[in-house]
């Protein structure tokens, strides 16, 4: 690439960095419209491919959740052991009272 047409490149990528029209970067910088439309088409043509790489993608990801996943679930559990006997509790047992549980199961057999 020769210094002009990285000079162009810088341009042009600012122009889409900045998001804004090429009249008004133009503008802002004294740069003849002319020019800058000549250069895109040139480095297009040349590099058979847009005259910059688009913009890295945002690490951000917009997550999105249907509304009946973020409504408060109950929090009742039901045991349901092998032998048929089900427990049903209002709330959520500690996880040391279900290994205790299990234990006993396992010598009470």
């Amino acid at each position: 690439m020769t210094a002009e047409s990285a000079i162009w490149t810088a341009h042009l990528a600012a122009i889409r960095q900045e998001s804004i029209s090429a009249r008004a970067y133009a503008q802002q910088h004294d740069i003849s419209l002319a020019s800058l439309y000549y250069w895109k088409r040139k480095l297009k043509a040349v590099a058979g491919k847009p005259e910059v790489a688009p913009p890295a993608a945002s690490k951000f990801v917009a997550l999105r959740l249907p509304a009946a996943t973020l409504a408060p679930r109950p929090t009742s559990c039901t045991l349901i052991l092998a032998s048929g006997l089900r427990l049903e509790m209002p709330a959520l047992p500690a996880p040391e009272w279900l290994v205790a549980v299990g234990r006993a199961l396992q010598e009470a057999r």
